[in-house]
This record gives C-alpha cells, structure tokens and sequence, in this order.
C-alpha cells in the first residue's frame, strides 16, 4: 500500500467522526428549536390525546440521547423515520427528490469547471489586455450576483419576453418521465434510448443549473487566473521556454496543472455548497429537488425529513471532500511523493 491509499484510507476514517459529530449537532438543533413537532403536524385542532400519542410514536418524550439512539438505530437500518409532511418514509423522500438535485448541480459543476478553466486561463493569457479586462467585469458582476436573481432574471426573459427555452419543471406537458434507473432523467432516458425525453429534460436544466454555476464560475476563473498570473513568474517556467518547448505545452503542462491547486480545493467546497444554496432557484423555476424539500420541512418542523436532509448534504460535502484531496494530491508532486501526506 502507497502513502496515496495510506492518505486516502486515512481521510476516509477521519470523515466518520466527522458526520457522527455532524449528527449529534444537527439532531441536538432540530429538537431544540420552539415548537412542538407532534402539534405542529396535527394541527392546532388535533385533540390532545392524538398529539400525545404521536409524541410517544415520535420517542419525543424521552431525553435526547434516548432520541438520538432510536434515531441513529433506524439510520443504520435504512429507516430514517417518517415525514410529518409528506407521511411516507423519509428514505423514500430523499430517493424522489435526491436526483433532481444531483443532476441540477452535476450540470452547474460541468459548467463550473469548463469555464472558470477557460476564463481565467484567457484572462492569464492576455493579461492587462482587453479580453482581461472583460473577463475580470464579468467575474466581478457574476460574483456580486446572487444565483437567484439571476434565476429570476432567466425566468423573465426566457419565460415572457424570448421563450425559447422552457423554464419550469424538469419535464414539458404531454412527456412522461423514463423509466428509474439512476432518477436522473437525462441519463435514463439515454438508457433508454428516448433522445426526445433526454432534449426536453436537458433543456430544462440548462437555465436552472446556469443561474447556480455563475457566482462559483466566476470565483473560479479569478483564482485561476490569479495563480497563473504568479507562477508566470516562476524560475520553472522559464527554463521550460529555454529549452523551446512549445507554448501549448508550457500553457498546458507546466503553467496551468500546478495553477489548478488551490482552484480545484475553492471548486470542490463550492459545488458541494451548491447542494445546499439550490433551494431558491429549485423554488423560482419549480425544481422538485432535496434543497426545496429540505426547506419546506424546516418551514414545518419536520424533526426527521430535517435531520436526514442535514445528513445526505454532509455525507455529500464529506465525499467531494476526499475527492478534492485526492485530485490535488494528482496535481501536486509533493503529496505523491510523500511530502504532504
């Protein structure tokens, strides 16, 4: 075994404390906030004796360790209670409305990637030229821009003024949605082999998944182009002129991969986050997605759909995590060769 899968089984077993703690937090919040959970789901008609007995179904009765055991103990058996909104188990909740999600942020990722590599890599290119210049006004509007008023923007112009572009739900009227396999419409409906599902359901996804991508797209591109821009200066590089290796390579190899480093570290916290700050472009463009969910049962109180929600998004966090840890280990010779691990 290398230092690589040393580093990796070791991040690995620190990101277990890391949601147990993550937890025990969140599960302490949710039972703390004002308000009765059991009354809250009944209604302010329901008779007592209907709440007492949904607080004794619901173990709120007991002290919160009692409450965090039974909660953990239905975790690791896949029961993850029962929403108090939707009244089906919540596992099921999070099976409906958890792929929407991921494939609205994998598609804002794509995006992510492609352009902030592309825009700071131009704007290091041509620095202090007018493609710079543009480049940097557009990274300064695009952070200062939260998503959903760009959300907003899209609906109005692509919705009353330009439709061209269908702008609510993941599916137009009179298309059925493909048969599950992944629960991301796109890729089951390739499965499938339905290209006119998977053209409807791409193009609804472009509009939401683009007001979610600006604001990290831009952070991006100003990182990589702020790395670049340094380690144009670097001792390495201009040895790597000397020698006449062709620019492409020297852009390539030696100039952007050791830029990428503290891009890739930026990106991987901010398209988990995405998860998270959807909520409000799922609500404007109808998106049926987790972060919808999520806050409708914080609007309700609902104790389990809450903490479960809480729980897939730090697993999420913790999974891109090591994902980012080990791109950057790939990226950076000192941690393959046993220097940072």
């Amino acid at each position: 075994m290398n230092k690589l899968h040393r580093y990796f089984l070791k991040r690995l077993f620190y990101s277990i404390f890391v949601l147990i703690g993550l937890s025990i937090v969140i599960f302490v919040i949710a039972r703390v906030v004002p308000g009765d959970p059991a009354r809250m789901a009944l209604g302010p008609r329901a008779p007592q004796f209907a709440v007492d007995a949904l607080r004794e179904e619901m173990h709120l009765n007991n002290n919160l360790p009692t409450q965090y055991f039974y909660w953990v103990k239905g975790v690791a058996t896949g029961d993850l209670g029962k929403s108090l909104v939707t009244k089906r188990n919540v596992t099921e909740d999070i099976k409906e409305f958890l792929p929407a999600t991921l494939e609205l942020v994998a598609l804002s990722a794509v995006f992510v990637i492609m352009f902030s590599i592309l825009f700071g890599a131009l704007a290091a290119r041509h620095k202090d030229k007018w493609i710079d210049s543009l480049i940097r006004v557009m990274a300064y509007t695009g952070v200062a821009m939260p998503s959903f008023v760009l959300a907003v923007l899209f609906l109005l112009f692509f919705g009353y003024i330009w439709p061209v572009i269908p702008v609510l739900g993941r599916l137009s009227a009179g298309l059925y949605a493909p048969p599950t396999f992944t629960g991301l419409y796109t890729i089951d409906s390739l499965l499938v082999g339905d290209l006119e599902v998977f053209w409807d359901a791409l193009k609804h996804l472009l509009l939401p998944a683009l007001a979610l991508a600006v604001g990290p797209l831009f952070q991006e591109a100003r990182i990589v182009r702020s790395s670049m821009t340094d380690n144009m200066t670097k001792d390495y590089l201009a040895s790597a002129v000397a020698f006449g290796m062709p620019d492409r390579v020297v852009m390539g190899k030696y100039l952007l991969k050791p830029s990428m480093i503290p891009a890739v570290s930026v990106m991987g916290l901010d398209i988990a986050a995405m998860m998270g700050n959807a909520f409000l472009v799922e609500v404007i463009f109808n998106w049926p997605g987790i972060s919808r969910f999520g806050m409708e049962a914080m609007l309700h109180k609902d104790l389990n759909a809450i903490s479960a929600v809480i729980v897939v998004f730090g697993l999420i966090f913790v999974l891109v995590n090591i994902l980012v840890d080990l791109i950057v280990a790939y990226l950076d010779p000192r941690i393959r060769l046993g220097g940072g691990v």
